[in-house]
């Protein structure tokens, strides 16, 4: 998918006005990953970037880390803060860290919404040597016929509005393990940190018709739609799912990419 800067920052902005739903539905992270993340880092102390409603950071707060959040969106931070998260309000890349150090860096499906060359770079700077960097991001596809249906959809509704849709569960693990790769591949080329390492778990989890749709309300250019646009998305997706048997099992993987400060 790609979109003009206008698009991507509407997108990056858009999730707040859903935020109880986005905390609700959006999963959590393995929590052999959240004890990979511990394990790697030299100290406590973890900054949430673009933490959103605080998905990955309660699990590190319950791990014993302490945990900064950086937030764009303040209708996200306030969700987060009332889940015991420290939120600043920032992007990332502009964000005055103000002389402090962390022991680590983590981004849970965010770091997509951070610049390229701006992002290493702050990272840097307020990554203690040794520390490390970590990005996550969930990667899951629905049956094909669900799939089709909401590719078939969107389409309908929204011809107009970039959305990455009718991809294979292959295609989009493939896409997303390259993702990581060059991600690591340009924090290594800024020259401040080692070589990456790429982390992966995996599960499977069900869904009901109610708990998918509740699920696509919060999905990128979804946010965008217009009330009818939505309705008609909704009603021709719920119609396929209800025509399998009202609820279907999809297989997640959660990918992440982590880099040490040197």
């Amino acid at each position: 998918m790609t979109v003009d800067k206008e698009t991507a920052e509407r997108l990056a902005l858009s999730f707040g006005a859903e935020a109880a739903r986005y905390d609700r539905t959006r999963p959590a992270y393995p929590d052999e990953l959240v004890r990979k993340i511990v394990s790697a880092s030299p100290g406590p102390r973890v900054l949430d970037v673009g933490c959103g409603t605080g998905v990955l950071s309660r699990p590190l707060r319950a791990a014993g880390c302490e945990v900064l959040g950086v937030e764009p969106d303040e209708r996200m931070a306030e969700f987060a803060r009332g889940g015991g998260v420290d939120v600043e309000v920032a992007k990332f890349e502009a964000w005055d860290p103000a002389g402090r150090e962390f022991d680590a860096v983590v981004a849970g499906q965010s770091w997509h919404w951070v610049d390229a060359e701006a992002g290493p770079r702050q990272v840097a700077r307020v990554l203690r040597p040794g520390g490390v960097f970590v990005a996550l991001w969930h990667v899951f596809a629905p049956p094909e016929p669900i799939e089709q249906a909401f590719a078939d959809a969107f389409r309908k509704v929204a011809p107009d509005i970039p959305f990455r849709v009718g991809q294979s569960r292959a295609e989009a693990l493939k896409a997303y393990q390259e993702g990581c790769l060059r991600t690591g591949e340009a924090f290594v080329s800024t020259g401040e940190f080692t070589s990456s390492e790429q982390w992966a778990a995996g599960w499977d989890h069900t869904y009901t018709t109610a708990e998918y749709l509740d699920l696509v309300r919060t999905m990128g250019s979804v946010t965008l739609l217009g009330a009818e646009q939505l309705t008609g998305l909704l009603d021709d997706v719920g119609r396929a799912i209800d025509a399998i048997g009202g609820r279907f099992e999809t297989h997640y993987d959660t990918l992440a990419v982590a880099v040490t400060r040197g």
